[in-house]
Order: C-alpha cells, then structure tokens, then sequence
C-alpha cells in the first residue's frame, strides 16, 4: 500500500488531481478540503490511501494526515464507501466530524447530503470508542467578531449551510477585509463554500 506521495501538479478540480511524479500522472481523488489546500500551487505532499477492487485500483489523496485517518474510520463503518467519506469530508472538516462523533451530535452529521439518521447513528456507534484514539485536533470555532458577520453566518446556516463551516469561513474572509458589507461577505463566501 501506498503511504504518499510528491510531485507536480499537473491538472487539479474539486472531485481529483492528476500528480506528476517521475514521469508517471497519478489520478487522485481528493475532498473539497483538500482541494482548497491545493489551490494556486504547483506542488504537492499528498498521503494516499489506496482502494483495490475488482474492477478498479483507486487512489483517495489528502493533504492532510488527520484527514486520511478520519477517511479510514469512516469507510470501516458498514454502508460508508470511498466515496460517501469523500462527500463527508467535503461537507464538513474532520475536526468537525470527530466533534460530531465524539458530541453523539447526529444532527451534524445529518447535514451532509446522503447522510440519513440510521447512518449517522451507526457513524456515532461504531466510531465513539475509536475516535479518541486519534491524532485530530478539534477546531474551536469562535464566532464572527462583529456585527456584520454574525448576519452574514446567519444568512449562510438558513441556506443549508453547517453553523461551524459558516462562521469558520466568514472569520477568514473577516481576517482579510474588516471594512465589507454583509452581503459581499455572503458572496464571498458563497463561491467558497
């Protein structure tokens, strides 16, 4: 099995990245956390986790250790494959899942499209004891500073989007412009998440 891998970048999109090592292109699947880590470089250090199947060798790449690790304990639990834990981490971070699981917070993790209550629940049962074992810091994530960005978080959750995702991404955007309005602050922010 494949531990990770280094090389060029040579075509990048939110679902894969096509890495160039020794002359040979990897295709890699990636989640959406990555691929915002990857952005506008040409670089790449990216732990692997290889899939083999009958019909298909696959590649799952995060720029992440603590992301890869969560990856493995979701796709142990029965009904989750790659590519529902891909979804999931791309949906929300992997602190936040082992917040989730840790918090028995099903409504969370409900949130992720394709996620039922009886998947979430088994998410929470078989991952509860595991999940302390592992390296992952958990994000605290502080509530925007000032007026125009709880609005802005407010408006983001009524649109579907998870409260911790919201607030984390309008105190980024917060951290580089204080002087915007709420609703270029929800633009913005939209095109991010």
């Amino acid at each position: 099995m494949y531990e990770h891998i280094s090389g060029k970048i040579i075509e990048l999109n939110p679902a894969y990245l096509v890495l160039e090592t020794n002359n040979i292109g990897y295709l890699i699947h990636i989640s959406l956390h990555t691929y915002s880590l990857l952005e506008k470089k040409e670089q790449a250090h990216i732990f692997l986790h290889q899939i083999v199947r009958e019909d298909a060798q696959l590649l799952f790449g995060f720029a992440e250790k603590a992301e890869r690790e969560i990856f493995r304990l979701l796709i142990t639990v029965s009904g989750i494959g790659a590519n529902t834990a891909r979804l999931m981490l791309s949906s929300i971070t992997a602190s936040e899942i082992k917040s989730a699981i840790r918090t028995d917070n099903i409504n969370t993790l409900k949130a992720i499209k394709g996620i039922g209550l009886k998947t979430a629940q088994r998410v929470i049962i078989d991952l509860k004891d595991k999940i302390d074992k592992t390296e992952i810091e958990e994000e605290q994530v502080s509530l925007p500073k000032n007026k125009f960005g709880i609005e802005a978080s407010s408006a983001l959750v009524m649109l579907g989007f998870p409260k911790n995702k919201a607030e984390k991404v309008i105190n980024d955007l917060l951290s580089k412009e204080q002087k915007i309005s709420v609703e270029e602050l929800v633009k913005k922010a939209l095109k991010i998440l």
